[in-house]
């Protein structure tokens, strides 16, 4: 039995030998170039996912014809994010990046959408507070743009002064998932962290993190990799409190109480530097 159990152990070997090498000559076979632009584009589609996740919020918005208590921050903050990394991606300031400029001014256009919308459901401080961000967010990308195109004149410093700034806003982005998580292991229930946006953060990381990486570019992969490994947190909460949330709704069903997913939750971002995947945010009352 044991001279059996080593030859199969050895065939085993053999063929996964054998795959490792097949697998080796069929990468050697596609360009880095071509690898990266497939990644980008796998990622382009996941993030545009993730930039329609708040659409429910709006179709809400639009019905009732207020915007409620949902607060403006979480598209103002993805606007501004990916209006820099829009001009991160121009040629002028880092040339190859074209997956990135697409998606970006996609989001851009998204995001300028949702803002309008608030704008026009909103009234009074809700409103002026709405303008003041708004307009906030294009003086200082204008501001970021004229001192960058003016005052730098390579393509490598231009892709350092822009390339830090994106980094920056998207670590603090992706702070903000954080309080959503203390709340699930308060609580260990997961309703405040819906499993698609974790999964779809996920993958959008990864994407993003393995195309920064097939030519290295240390501005996306910085953030990238911080939304990945937050996404990973995620999923392993949902795995660790699924059980528990599940019998937590079961027994206020019993008891007839309203629970945490009854609570009117609004969609904000949550992560990728590319993009920002929308978080989950209560809504407040400091408009």
């Amino acid at each position: 039995m044991k001279r059996n159990d080593t030859k199969v152990a050895l065939q085993c070997c053999a063929i996964f030998h054998v795959t490792l090498q097949c697998l080796g000559r069929s990468t050697n076979m596609i360009s880095a170039d071509t690898l990266r632009t497939a990644v980008g584009i796998v990622g382009n589609v996941i993030a545009l996912g993730l930039f329609f996740s708040p659409l429910p919020t709006f179709i809400r918005i639009w019905k009732k014809k207020s915007v409620e208590e949902f607060s403006v921050i979480p598209y103002v903050a993805t606007l501004l994010n990916c209006m820099l990394w829009m001009l991160y991606g121009l040629p002028i300031v880092h040339p190859n990046s074209t997956l990135v400029l697409t998606i970006n001014c996609a989001g851009t256009a998204i995001e300028i959408c949702y803002v309008i919308l608030y704008l026009v459901f909103s009234d009074g401080p809700k409103r002026l507070k709405a303008l003041l961000l708004f307009f906030g967010d294009l003086a200082f990308v204008a501001v970021v743009a004229i001192i960058v195109l003016i005052f730098f004149h390579t393509h490598d410093r231009r892709s350092l002064v822009v390339g830090i700034l994106c980094v920056i806003f998207c670590i603090i982005m992706y702070l903000a998932p954080l309080s959503v998580m203390k709340i699930v292991i308060q609580t260990k229930s997961v309703e405040y962290m819906p499993l698609s946006l974790s999964v779809a953060s996920f993958l959008n990381g990864l994407c993003w993190t393995i195309y920064a990486l097939i030519r290295f570019d240390l501005y996306i992969t910085i953030p990238n990799g911080l939304g990945l490994l937050f996404s990973i947190t995620q999923l392993v909460l949902h795995a660790l409190y699924y059980k528990s949330t599940k019998t937590q709704i079961a027994e206020r069903k019993l008891k007839g109480e309203v629970g945490l997913s009854d609570v009117v939750i609004d969609d904000s971002v949550k992560d990728s530097p590319i993009i920002s995947s929308h978080k989950i945010e209560a809504p407040t009352n400091n408009e």
